[in-house]
C-alpha cells in the first residue's frame, strides 16, 4: 500500500496507526524514514537488525532466522564501500555467497527472500514501513521494488507499506513498470466540509464547548480542510476563547496566531532549505496564485525561458517542494505555501 498526498494531510499519522495495528496482530515490523542525504541500505540495515533480534526473544533461534541474520551481515559488509554512509556494525556471522555480491539488485532480493523465509518459519509477516519514500534514489528504489516483487512471487510473507508526496507515483512507475501492480495507491487529501467540521466540533463538544457556525465557516475558509491546519486553528481558537461558544471574532484572532506559528515553524523550516534562486521561483509561482501553474507561465513571470529555469524546477521537485500533477504543470507540495511566500518576500519585479 502506498499513501500519497501533500504535506500535513496525515500520511505519517496513518502509517503509524497501521504499524500499531500490525504490531498488535503479532506482525514483525520494520520501520524506516527515508532521508534525503542517506542511502536506502544505510537506513534499512539497523532497522532490520532490530527486527531480527526481536524475533527470537520468546523462542529458540531457528536455522532460518540465523540465516536471515547472516544475510543481513553479508549485505552490510558487501555494500559498506559502495554506500559509505553505512555505519552500523553487525555481530552476526556471514554466509559466503548470500547477499554479499555488492550488487544492490541481487543482494537486496537475497536479503528479502531470507527474511521472508524466516517470517514464514515463525508464523508471522514481515512488514516494511517506509515514510518519505520519495527521497529514495531511483536506482535504489528500483532495487527495492524488485526485491518486494520477487518475495511476492515466491509467496513469502514480506510486504511493504509506504508514504510519500504525490510525485512518488511517477517515481515508482519510472523505477519499475510493474509497480502499479504491486501496490494499492491511496491518495490522502484534505477533508471535506462535514469531516472538517467534525474534526473541530467533536473534540470541543467532549469538553462542553461549541463553535458558532460563523467561526466554523471562517476556519474552513482559511484552512481549506487540511488536517494539520485544522489542528492549529482549533488549538489557537481554544486558547483565545474565554467562554463557549467560540465565535467568529475568536476564530479571526486564532487565524493570525496560527499563521504566525506556521510562518515560524512549518513553513519556515522548508523555506530555509532553499537557495535564493529556488526562492525566486516559488515567489513567482505565488504571484500566480495557489496553482497548479504551467512552467512557461512561471518562467515568463521570472523574465526567463523555460529551458533556463528547468534545473531550478527539478531541484525543487527533488527537495519535495513541488510536484507535477500533469505534464508541464507545477504545484506546491505544502498547502498555503503561496501565501507564506507573499508574506516573507516582495513580489518579483
Amino acid at each position: 500500500m502506498i499513501l500519497y498526498g501533500l504535506r500535513g494531510v496525515g500520511k505519517t499519522v496513518l502509517l503509524n496507526r497501521i504499524q500499531i495495528d500490525a504490531q498488535a496482530l503479532g506482525f514483525a515490523n520494520i520501520r524506516v524514514e527515508a532521508p534525503e542525504e542517506r542511502s536506502l541500505p544505510a537506513v534499512l540495515i539497523p532497522a532490520l537488525r532490530g527486527t531480527l533480534l526481536r524475533l527470537d526473544r520468546s523462542q529458540a533461534i531457528r536455522d532460518v532466522l540465523q540465516r536471515a541474520r547472516n544475510a543481513l551481515s553479508g549485505f552490510a559488509q558487501a555494500l559498506r564501500v559502495k554506500y559509505n554512509d553505512i555505519e552500523v556494525g553487525l555481530d552476526f556471522p556471514v554466509e559466503p555467497g548470500l547477499a554479499d555480491s555488492g550488487d544492490l539488485d541481487s543482494d537486496l532480493t537475497d536479503l528479502f527472500m531470507t527474511i521472508g523465509q524466516a517470517g514464514r518459519e515463525y508464523g508471522t509477516a514481515m512488514v516494511l514501513f517506509i515514510d518519505e519514500l520519495q527521497y529514495v534514489q531511483n536506482d535504489q528504489l528500483a532495487s527495492l521494488l524488485r526485491a518486494i516483487h520477487n518475495a511476492n512471487q515466491a509467496q513469502l510473507p514480506i510486504i511493504m507499506l509506504a508514504a510519500g508526496l504525490p510525485q512518488l507515483i511517477s517515481q515508482l512507475g519510472r523505477a519499475k513498470s510493474y509497480a502499479e501492480r504491486l501496490f494499492e495507491f491511496i491518495e490522502i487529501g484534505r477533508l471535506d466540509d462535514p469531516a472538517a467540521r467534525s474534526a473541530l466540533e467533536i473534540p470541543a463538544a467532549r469538553a462542553g464547548v461549541d463553535f458558532t457556525p460563523e467561526a466554523i465557516g471562517h476556519i474552513l475558509q482559511k484552512t481549506l480542510g487540511y488536517p494539520y491546519f485544522l489542528q492549529e486553528w482549533g488549538r489557537f481558537s481554544w486558547e483565545v476563547a474565554d467562554e463557549s461558544p467560540i465565535t467568529e471574532d475568536v476564530a479571526i484572532q486564532a487565524s493570525e496566531l496560527a499563521l504566525n506559528e506556521l510562518d515560524r515553524g512549518f513553513f519556515r523550516v522548508r523555506f530555509d532549505r532553499l537557495t535564493p534562486t529556488e526562492r525566486r521561483y516559488l515567489r513567482a509561482m505565488a504571484d500566480l496564485g495557489p496553482g497548479p501553474h504551467r512552467s512557461g507561465d512561471i518562467a515568463e513571470r521570472l523574465g526567463r525561458n523555460v529551458t533556463n529555469v528547468a534545473p531550478v524546477r527539478s531541484s525543487l521537485i527533488k527537495k519535495g517542494m513541488l510536484y507535477s500533477p500533469a505534464h508541464g504543470d507545477n504545484a506546491f507540495t505544502v498547502p498555503l505555501f503561496d501565501g507564506f511566500m507573499k508574506r516573507i518576500m516582495p513580489p518579483i519585479s
